[in-house]
């Protein structure tokens, strides 16, 4: 080292001596600690959404904007109006405190008090938690739980009825089509309608509404597993006939039509599923215009029924 240079920090002095704060950076040199989550750091948005959820007891807030899942639940004026004027059946309408009254909740209440229907009147927040914060517009019914038979029941029935028809759904997944099926086997005179329990449509207000009241006459069962129910009614006598755009049977001259039928409508896409199709004993077309496609699954029941009937 040079005459009258002084060492740089860090540089050797020596052997084995090196040249150091001395203790003197070593607040300078600590971290800060682990970085703090996101709902911790007040100007983050996920600390906003956790007093949110804080402020309503610790639930998270609805993205959704729907009510809970299920059939229980019709929300806003002009649903709600719909549904009483479709007679669906009530277990209980709320209203909310202080809602304006227009001529629709006006209506709404004298349907309810002709019909002494149980009404509640609760708050703003209070309907938002009942809805699961669907826009209720301050009014809400909900509904009764739909009492679906055990196909086996349905069966029972159906067998104490001369020449019965029954109608099975293969993964029909839209309600409004489930009720106008419901509504063309009432027209009709069949015994009931089964439908499976997963993938496909339930008693929602929507099919309550579709089937005119006719889901209050007709029952529903629902099955576990729709290709046993299938098997027990075949077993049982019923000529199995499942509805397919390119079956080799004109509906208008069903063998067996005379007799027990369980007419089998296939989903609205693809149509009947592999099984279904290999428990009828007939695949049964309903001959339409060439340059039409195909014909809506409720149509196409409505009228299979009606040539089924036909030929009775």
């Amino acid at each position: 080292m040079p005459a009258g240079q002084k060492p740089r920090p860090g540089r050797s002095r020596g052997k084995g001596v090196t040249a150091g704060s001395g203790g003197r950076n070593k607040r300078s040199l600590a971290g800060r600690g682990p970085t703090p989550k996101a709902e911790d750091r007040p100007y983050h948005k996920a600390h906003k959404a956790k007093q949110a959820r804080q402020a309503q007891g610790g639930r998270r807030p609805s993205t959704n904007q729907r009510p809970p899942a299920g059939p229980e639940w019709v929300v806003g004026r002009n649903s709600v109006l719909e549904a009483l004027q479709a007679e669906i059946p009530v277990k209980t309408a709320y209203v909310a405190e202080g809602a304006d009254r227009d001529e629709r909740l006006r209506d709404i209440l004298k349907i309810a008090a002709a019909r002494s229907m149980p009404l509640l009147e609760v708050t703003r927040a209070e309907l938002d938690r009942l809805t699961g914060g669907a826009v209720h517009q301050a009014v809400a019914l909900q509904l009764p739980a739909y009492e679906y038979l055990h196909p086996d029941d349905l069966l029972a029935t159906a067998l104490d009825t001369d020449n019965p028809v029954v109608v099975a759904l293969d993964h029909i997944n839209d309600p409004r089509n489930l009720g106008a099926i419901i509504r063309s086997a009432a027209a009709f005179g069949a015994t009931g309608v089964v439908i499976p329990e997963r993938r496909s449509a339930g008693m929602t207000a929507a099919a309550w509404k579709t089937s005119a009241g006719a889901a209050a006459r007709i029952p529903v069962a629902r099955a576990t597993n729709l290709n046993r129910a299938l098997q027990s009614f075949s077993k049982a006598g019923f000529t199995l006939a499942g509805l397919d755009a390119e079956g080799g049977t004109d509906i208008g001259s069903l063998p067996g039509a005379s007799g027990p039928v369980l007419l089998v409508v296939g989903s609205e896409g693809s149509g009947l599923t592999r099984l279904a199709r290999e428990a009828c004993d007939h695949l049964v077309q309903i001959p339409i215009a060439t340059e039409v496609e195909s014909l809506n699954a409720g149509v196409a029941a409505g009228v299979a029924l009606y040539e089924i009937s036909r030929q009775r």
